[in-house]
This record gives C-alpha cells, structure tokens and sequence, in this order.
C-alpha cells in the first residue's frame, strides 16, 4: 500500500482528521481538487463572520455618542466593501496558510487534483491510481440550484458574493439555516432592503422553538421582512415573485439546503433517501474501509462537528477507543446578538419523557454587558427537575457563541445545576449568568 490513509477533500472535516492522522504516525496523503480548508474557510464560515464582524462595527457607529466618543461625522460613515473583502481575504490566507503549515508539519502529503474512488483500496487521481488501507471521503456539499425559473435572476451563492463589485439595494436572501439569517442580518446592517424568504416547515430545523419565535420578533423588529408561506417562483423585470408578492429584487443570495458532493466510485456508494452518502455510527460506508465525515453524510453541516467526526475516524483507525457524541455539540448563529444552543431542546425534553424544568436569566442584569453596551439577552438552562442533570443550555448575547462551550463541557460530565451554581466565576464577566442560571434552578439567582 501506498498509504496508511487517504482522504479526500481538505474542508475542515478532512485537513482535521489528516493533521490527527500525522500525529497518530499514520501515512498519509490528502487530494484536493481546489482550496486546502474548503468552503468553510475559503467562502462560508470565515469569510461570511468577517464580513459580519464588519457590519457590527458600522452599525456600533451609531452609538458612539453614548460610549464618549465626539467628533464622528456619522452622516459621512460608509461600508467599504472591497476593503472589507480584502480584509477577508487576509484573513483566510493567514488561516490557510497555518493549515497547510500543519498538514506539512505532521508529514501530510497534499494531492492535488480530482479523486475517484476505486474497488480495491484505491484512489485514482486524475488517473493515477494510490492505495492505501483506510479511505476518507471528505467531500463536502453545495447549495441545492434555485428553480429554473429564476435562472435570469441575478443570483450568487456564498462562494461567488465575494466576486460582486457592488452591494446592491435591493437582497432577497432564501434559505432556512442559520446562514440564511445571518446573511439577512449582514445586509440590514449595512443598510439594505432585505427580504428572507424561507419555508417554514424547515426554518431553522433543529433549534429550540422558543429561539426561533425570539429570532423571528427580532428579525421584524430589525425590518428584515420574513416570508415563510411561500417560496420564489419566478423572477421578471427586476422583481421576484414570492406568492401572490412582487418583491423588488437587485441580488438573490442562494443559501438554500445542500446536497452532499459525491465523489466518482468503482462500487456506488449506497445513499440516503436525502441523497447523502450512508453510514454506520463511526460513519463507515457499505465499502469496507471508505469512511465519510463532514457535510456529505448528511449528519451535520458545520465545521467543528465535521472535524470531531474526522478525529473520531482516524481515532478508530488506529485502535484507540472513540465514542461519538451527538448531545454536546454546539449551533451558533453570529448574528447581533449571537444566538447558541447545546444539548436538548425544550422540545427533545418532552419527546423523551423529562419531567424537567427551564431556568432563565437576562443578560440585562450583567454588569459587564452593560458596560459593552450590549446587554440584550439571556442565558436559558433546560434541567431535569429529579436529579438536576443540565439537558440544554441556549444562550442570546454578544459572547454567545464562545460561552456555549462551558455548557457543553456540563453536558459531557453529565453536570448538575449545583456544579453550574458552584462554578466561580470571575467579575465582571458575561459568563457569570451561568452561576446565576445554576442558582436560579435549585433556589433562586443571586441578581433577580
């Protein structure tokens, strides 16, 4: 054999599981027909909070006034958007540039070209035929194209937004993941009209219903207009018809469900009936030895749980013992203020039989969101009411997406609220709505 291990595609899932896999000893080789980190790093995840980032700092302009800060000529502030892209750009080069750095480091060998996969144990790239004992398919996927009918409609995917020279007026973003909103969000924020036209039935899939009726009273509230009743059908003279509407339409961003890309085989790969390549719990395909991880098992579509699903597959390769664990993994959305949840939804609760309890406390009574200006907010904690063992925790605020880990580190130690009200927090920091959520469900919070 040539390898000990090939994968191919060096998304997040497969550069994470190939740096794992150089550490662990093992040979190993990567194909990428692109860009080493993928769509997350090249076009969606850095990229697209770059780009937020930027349009949080303009829109905190607004508020300079209040922070102490005179001498701003607000009526003159503008988005500079090929500065922000450049900005962008930097960034991802940097990160890509540690990548490949590591993947070097660790004896990783990177292929480029486009990879078939053989009924032998091998890989043929571009022809050339490589083997090796272990096979990962780190694929990726892409957006699901829009109705032919909108094929006239100047419409861009994530991956092409970067290629326009102008932002419009006028953006009509579709989709139903937390992308679609934060995108939405991207556009109000620098001023735009904005229409998010999603369905309903799968609106934010997966997150707990309590957040979404939350995230859609601020989406009105922010003047993003939601459509959830009905789906573009059509675009003519400048307008997208949405139902019985005729929606003014400059840009239409594609952030539609995807479908996995799946990558040429000697023996098929057997798919689900969503058309995502078949696994078993340690994402083993029908052929032996041919993993898949990363978006196109269709288990999960972002970044960190495809890079844990990589470290799980070459954990397992190399004998060492390896539980995958779905309960404790993290959805962010990095809109203004960040929404994140771990664990079990109120709704999960009930389907398993809890008798649980939820415990709230606003972010309104933190000092330290206070002095930030950004205390809008809460910290939720869903419980179970025998044994105090923390099910799932949803947090809306500015640090969300970072303070969303300390909960899942409860989640994975099977913690109570006693350890959440125990644990010392330092002062004054936003996480210290955590001991007041701890304290909140076993007596009542410190601050309420």
């Amino acid at each position: 054999m040539d390898y000990d291990l090939i994968i191919i595609g060096a998304g997040p899932a497969g550069y994470v599981a190939g740096i794992r896999a150089g550490q662990l000893g093992l040979k190993t080789a990567i194909v990428e027909k692109k860009h080493v980190g993928g769509m997350c790093l090249n076009w969606g995840c850095i990229p697209s909070k770059t780009i937020l980032e930027s349009a949080k700092v303009y829109e905190k302009t607004k508020f300079l006034a209040e922070f102490g800060i005179d001498g701003v000529d607000l009526d003159n502030l503008s988005f500079n958007w090929d500065t922000v892209k450049k900005r962008s750009k930097k960034i991802t080069k940097r990160l890509t540039a540690g990548v490949n750095f590591l993947l070097k480091k660790n004896g990783v060998e990177v292929i480029n070209g486009t990879a078939k996969v053989g009924s032998d144990k091998s890989v043929y790239v571009d022809g050339k035929k490589i083997t090796a004992e272990n096979i990962i398919v780190a694929t990726g996927s892409k957006p699901k194209k829009l109705d032919a009918k909108l094929e006239d409609a100047p419409s861009v995917e994530m991956q092409k937004l970067f290629d326009i020279k102008e932002i419009p007026e006028n953006i009509v973003v579709t989709g139903n993941h937390v992308s679609a909103v934060e995108m939405a969000q991207f556009f109000k924020m620098i001023g735009k009209k904005v229409t998010l036209v999603a369905n309903s039935d799968y609106f934010l899939h997966g997150i707990d219903q309590y957040l979404i009726d939350y995230i859609t009273k601020d989406i009105a509230a922010k003047g993003i207009e939601l459509i959830t009743d009905s789906y573009p059908s059509k675009y003519l003279e400048g307008k997208v018809t949405v139902g019985d509407k005729k929606i003014k339409c400059d840009l239409l961003l594609n952030c539609n469900s995807r479908k996995a890309v799946i990558p040429e085989s000697e023996t098929p790969l057997e798919l689900t009936e969503r058309g995502f390549i078949k696994t078993d719990k340690d994402f083993m395909t029908n052929m032996p030895g041919v993993y898949v991880i990363g978006d196109a098992s269709g288990k999960s579509f972002v970044a960190h749980m495809a890079s844990a699903q990589g470290i799980h597959v070459v954990n397992k390769i190399k004998g060492i013992k390896s539980n995958f664990d779905y309960s404790s993994y993290p959805i962010n959305m990095y809109t203004s203020p960040e929404i994140s949840q771990i664990g079990l939804t109120e709704e999960m609760v009930k389907e398993e039989g809890y008798d649980y309890k939820i415990n709230e406390f606003p972010l309104s009574a933190n000092a330290k969101a206070m002095i930030e200006g950004s205390s809008e907010g809460f910290i939720r904690m869903i419980s179970d009411k025998e044994y105090g063992q923390v099910l799932g925790v949803q947090i809306v605020g500015k640090h969300a997406t970072d303070m969303i880990a300390e909960a899942g580190a409860y989640l994975r130690m099977e913690g109570s609220i006693y350890d959440v009200a125990n644990t010392i927090h330092a002062h004054p920091t936003v996480s210290e709505i955590y001991f007041e959520v701890g304290f909140d469900a076993f007596d009542k919070a410190i601050h309420k």
